[in-house]
């Protein structure tokens, strides 16, 4: 595996599915996950720092007491997944306030994230950046995968992540010159006790024949985060099984 030695990085949303591996998978390259995350604590001792993406003062409190620690951040990684109640309704029947607030918890949440950590970054004259963004922030949904289920992809989810590809891209023209870099990630589907219906849809449909498993986005997002990749910027890394190939 590529290493991550002594590299101090952020996950935020780094309870959930993803972040839980992500974070595992840092510390196996042997780097520093720091989970950013509303249901943290503030001990960095326990390399975790209670952060609300959604709010400015939340993310420069978490950046300036690790720097305070450590010294510097060396990555960020943009995986919170902040959503509305009603996330998940059919496009027909979303409120319009509900698609805002969605635009503004995550798209604007990410726009936060970066803007602190680019500010922090800039001063080291390093660092990372990995958004987390998706296949369909690529290409338009199946729909035909839900059928016999209750399960639909939200609209919102489609507009946020395929701006947030092209937002990397405008950071990493930007900040280039700095030495930051900025990438995406964008997963293909992951299993995560779906209905067997949807599975087996799923499946069907893309060329290796499953659903994507954590374990399979985190080696990518690691060597994302090295510096083997130290020349590669403005990419969208596409782990999905092939499914965006066809």
């Amino acid at each position: 595996m590529f290493s991550l030695k002594d590299k101090v990085i952020i996950v935020t949303g780094g309870s959930g599915l993803l972040g839980s591996l992500f974070r595992k998978t840092i510390e196996q390259a042997g780097g520093i996950a720091i989970n950013a995350d509303v249901n943290a604590s503030k001990d960095l001792d326990q390399k975790e720092y209670y952060c609300n993406i959604t709010e400015a003062g939340s993310i420069e409190e978490l950046f300036e007491a690790i720097v305070h620690k450590y010294g510097r951040v060396d990555g960020l990684v943009n995986n919170a997944y902040p959503r509305t109640k009603d996330w998940g309704v059919k496009f027909e029947k979303i409120p319009a306030e509900s698609w805002k607030q969605n635009v503004d918890m995550h798209l604007n949440g990410y726009f936060l994230c970066c803007q602190v950590a680019t500010k922090f970054m800039e001063k080291q004259g390093f660092g990372a950046i990995v958004n987390i963004a998706s296949i369909y922030g690529i290409v338009g949904p199946d729909f035909t995968i839900y059928d016999g289920t209750e399960m639909t992809t939200p609209a919102a989810y489609s507009a946020i992540k395929g701006a947030i590809v092209n937002f990397s891209r405008y950071l990493a023209s930007y900040y280039g010159p700095n030495g930051i870099r900025v990438n995406c990630l964008s997963p293909g589907g992951i299993f995560d006790n779906q209905p067997e219906s949807f599975v087996r849809n799923y499946s069907a449909k893309v060329p290796l024949r499953r659903l994507g498993k954590p374990e399979d986005i985190a080696p990518a997002l690691v060597f994302l985060l090295t510096d083997e990749a130290a020349y590669i910027t403005g990419h969208n890394l596409i782990v999905d099984g092939g499914w965006t190939a066809i």
